[in-house]
């Protein structure tokens, strides 16, 4: 049995790897996860998988479910994140937490030597070389999660680096592909959360809107198969089948096409280095109709030239790009700034805050912090640009 720990198994990704732990009863054991505040589903969970040991972290439920429950002990707060992906029993640490709260269980894990299955891009997007630098010192192994990213990560696996001359992620285009550019400045949070393919939380479906998400995306495909900016591209797919294309160096494209659905890339990164031993959702090549595909328009989509900007200049600004993008989506998701505010509060935060090169975590996390003050302080100031 395969030791599972799941950082966030509320969110979708941590609904989806739930599924594929249920097709695979006899290969995966749930040895832990966490919750934020959906205590309910936890005692679910808990009573149909029995783990080890649970956190909800939400500090308003601090003791909801005693010390334990049934046979699983429970722990509380944000900080006990990192106790529950330590255990000896697990193999692989599934991150699934939105943001920034996602780095320290992941750089926990890996201390570990647990193998992880990431979808909290935020963690390389702001440390990328220092993760890359302990995963090698742990001799562990990260396998991405996103749909694009594992796509790239089983393509480029089956043809030689020398071979390969562009990588290219795919992007739905988000809720406003088709809308007039001149009705973004007064697009609501509502519209903003009805995405055309996936069901993801709030925060990565506002990302995916205006595209940032596409961004981070970039950028955390960077520090994962370590290509150059120049030989990272982005296409919009709007039927959402091809999830990721490598390009040879004869010109030749080769694609991997799926159904939109999480459980393909959660299975594979839960099996690997083996294959996912069965058909998890059959679908035939006459069923995928059209596939379209057309370069991203930067007017519409400013956030995403914002990110190879920040992905070029090195250093700390993917980690200032990403804690701005945070900030600024809470503000948009609280109804305080408009939804163009946002990459134009990012590139403020690029423009102003001093990028440097450090190479410790402390200094990663100074710059962030500054970041969010600065992005909160120009709120406050009245000085958030419309």
């Amino acid at each position: 049995m395969i030791g599972v720990g799941v950082l966030g198994i509320s969110g979708s990704v941590g609904q989806s790897t739930l599924k594929v732990l249920r097709q695979f009863p006899n290969e995966f054991q749930l040895v832990s996860f966490s919750v934020h505040s959906n205590w309910e589903l936890a005692k679910k969970l808990i009573e149909e998988f029995s783990p080890e040991v649970i956190s909800i972290t939400d500090e308003r439920l601090v003791g909801i479910l005693g010390d334990s429950y049934l046979n699983t002990k429970v722990l509380y707060n944000e900080s006990t994140l990192s106790d529950i992906v330590t255990i000896s029993k697990l193999s692989v640490v599934v991150t699934a937490v939105v943001g920034s709260r996602g780095v320290h269980p992941t750089i926990a894990a890996i201390k570990a030597g647990k193998k992880i299955a990431i979808a909290n891009k935020e963690t390389l997007v702001t440390f990328g070389p220092l993760i890359n630098d302990l995963v090698k010192e742990n001799k562990t192994i990260i396998v991405p999660v996103d749909s694009e990213h594992n796509a790239l990560f089983q393509l480029i696996e089956k043809e030689q680096r020398a071979n390969i001359r562009a990588i290219t992620l795919t992007a739905s285009g988000g809720s406003f592909r088709n809308l007039p550019i001149e009705d973004l400045a007064n697009v609501t949070i509502e519209q903003t959360l009805n995405h055309p393919t996936w069901s993801m939380g709030p925060k990565i479906t506002v990302d995916s809107a205006g595209l940032i998400n596409k961004g981070l995306e970039v950028i955390e495909a960077h520090f994962l198969f370590g290509f150059s900016y120049d030989e990272i591209e982005v296409v919009i797919h709007p039927q959402s089948l091809t999830h990721g294309i490598i390009e040879t160096i004869d010109g030749a494209c080769i694609q991997y096409t799926s159904q939109p659905d999480m459980v393909y890339p959660i299975a594979h990164s839960l099996f690997y280095p083996e294959p996912t031993p069965k058909i998890l959702i059959e679908r035939k090549p006459s069923s995928w109709k059209t596939l379209e595909f057309f370069p991203p328009d930067n007017e519409r989509y400013p956030g995403l030239s914002l990110a190879y900007q920040a992905g070029r200049t090195g250093g700390v600004a993917p980690c200032i790009f990403n804690a701005a993008n945070e900030e600024a989506v809470n503000l948009f998701l609280e109804g305080k700034i408009s939804f163009l505010s946002i990459p134009k509060l990012i590139q403020s935060a690029l423009d102003s805050i001093e990028i440097t090169n450090p190479n410790d975590f402390e200094s990663f996390l100074s710059k962030e912090l500054e970041t969010r003050n600065f992005i909160q302080s120009k709120f406050l100031k009245g000085g958030v640009p419309k």
